[in-house]
């Protein structure tokens, strides 16, 4: 009898540790079975992403062909057969503010007025001027209201000023006020570029910044956008009427440009520097190839070129 119970005790415990152990199993083979899932994802993901690149290219090379204007239908184009697709944006470097330009001849009331209509008191956009010169400039003498070695060693930031232009728009963000700018302008960034020839170009800026760089009303420098654009009022069509010399756009705008070499020295026209954005997107994922690039009718320059991967 006591034999008998301790046969079935046996057999209970070993029942129980059979149990256990297909939990064990299955629980194993659920974790081997999302990390196998987890790879497989991972994999497709690069593959993904790398078809994804392979397209953004493909843009880029459609873009830099002299050819291609910036409203060609041959920008946008989707691949059925893989599934994927690529959309590219031609713009030119001539239609913002080169800063570094601005700041090497010294033309401070453009910034000035240029920060203050931001919304900035006028103190606050003649601290963030000066502090911008004195960021480029090669000596340690402080501008009125501006900033070098000690303001920045005094906030616990060695070796800044860097005393030469602008790296890069991002360095901008590293000077004294910038950080006000950016609290009134969060897109400031689409107003400047360190690639340009130097001037502003009256045939790819937008009435905004003519606005700001003539000192006129937008409703005037929208007249000169207007007439660029031909009767049809869209860019880069047959019927565009760019201008070939700028003191004819100066005076539709209503500048003396002997009165005002300063406004004058502001603008240029046809800036050869054109910025390449091309964004190739498959099965989800998306990846972006900016380029920076001068003289794309002749012997093209690559001046700058990232990547970007799109969440």
């Amino acid at each position: 009898m006591i034999s008998r119970i301790h046969s079935k005790r046996r057999r209970g415990m070993a029942l129980l540790a059979v149990i256990w152990l297909v939990a064990i199993l299955g629980i194993a083979c659920m974790a081997t079975l999302r990390v196998v899932s987890f790879d497989t994802k991972v994999a497709s993901a690069k593959i993904h992403g790398f078809e994804a690149k392979q397209l953004a290219e493909m843009g880029v090379a459609v873009a830099s062909n002299p050819a291609v204007k910036p409203s060609d239908p041959l920008l946008h184009h989707t691949d059925e057969e893989v599934g994927g697709s690529y959309d590219v944006k031609i713009a030119s470097e001539g239609g913002r503010f080169n800063i570094n330009a601005i700041l090497l001849r010294d033309d401070k009331p453009l910034l000035r007025k240029m920060f203050s209509d931001w919304g900035l008191e006028m103190e606050e956009a003649q601290q963030v001027t000066d502090a911008l010169g004195d960021w480029i400039d090669s000596d340690d003498e402080v501008a009125m209201n501006g900033a070098e070695r000690d303001w920045y060693e005094r906030e616990g930031r060695i070796n800044q000023p860097f005393n030469h232009p602008f790296y890069s728009l991002d360095e901008m963000r590293l000077v004294r006020g910038m950080d006000r700018v950016e609290a009134v302008k969060p897109d400031w960034r689409n107003w400047f570029t360190i690639w340009s020839a130097g001037a502003l170009d009256v045939n790819e800026a937008s009435a905004e910044l003519i606005a700001a760089a003539a000192e006129v009303p937008v409703e005037t420098a929208d007249q000169v956008v207007e007439k660029v654009r031909g009767s049809d009022g869209v860019r880069y069509t047959d019927d565009d009427v760019p201008f070939q010399n700028v003191n004819e756009a100066l005076s539709l705008l209503g500048v003396d440009t002997n009165g005002r070499p300063d406004i004058a020295q502001r603008f240029a026209a046809n800036d050869t520097t054109v910025r390449i954005e091309s964004v190739g997107h498959a099965e989800g994922a998306t990846r972006k190839i900016s380029l920076i690039l001068r003289n794309r009718t002749g012997r093209p320059a690559i001046l700058e070129r990232t990547e970007e991967v799109i969440p």
